[in-house]
């Protein structure tokens, strides 16, 4: 009998510990602290702008990241590019067609590790204008920490490029470049 409890506490314990090491931590992005903004060349220098409504949930496993996801979704109607009347155009179907395609959203399908400790390779379907894409981008990951805010937030960061022809996305061609540099800032509130 007491082989047993001993044994069951055991037995408890080590599932207990398999679930600590396979933990999840699940973050929610936080808009007023991240930032999503994009440079496409225009003729020989480059134009920048900001999407200023974002959204998205990262579930992150520290220690099994193969099962770690992330969707994040971005309002196509939230452009900014300092210029009222470019802005308007962009959100007119020569680009965004923002009536018809209000949000660009990415949806991962796998996440690997890296080149570093830090570095994750996200691949995902990315949706522009209806279009639907795989595509891998990498992701640093930047830590977590407690807050003053009584919370645990955590840092994501990444770069990488879209040919916007690919997306139906064609207009100005010979004035503005088909890459588009893509950089998403995230700080993200654990749940």
């Amino acid at each position: 009998m007491f082989k047993s409890i001993i044994r069951t506490i055991f037995q408890a314990a080590i599932f207990s510990f398999s679930l600590l090491l396979l933990g999840q931590d699940v973050y929610r992005v936080d808009p007023v602290h991240s930032d999503a903004s994009f440079k496409i060349r225009h003729l020989l220098s480059k134009t920048t702008g900001t999407f200023s409504k974002i959204d998205g949930t990262i579930v992150h496993y520290p220690n099994a990241i193969q099962k770690s996801s992330v969707v994040f979704t971005i309002e196509s109607n939230s452009i900014d590019t300092n210029n009222e009347a470019r802005d308007k155009h962009l959100r007119g179907d020569d680009f965004f067609d923002v009536q018809k395609f209000p949000e660009l959203r990415f949806v991962s399908t796998k996440v690997v590790a890296g080149s570093s400790s830090s570095e994750l390779l996200v691949t995902g379907n990315f949706t522009l204008r209806g279009i639907t894409k795989v595509i891998t981008v990498p992701v640093t990951f930047l830590g977590s920490t407690p807050t003053p805010f009584k919370d645990i937030r955590a840092g994501f960061e990444t770069m990488f490029k879209i040919n916007r022809n690919e997306f139906g996305i064609v207009y100005g061609k010979g004035i503005l470049g088909e890459d588009v540099e893509i950089s998403l800032n995230v700080e993200a509130i654990k749940k």
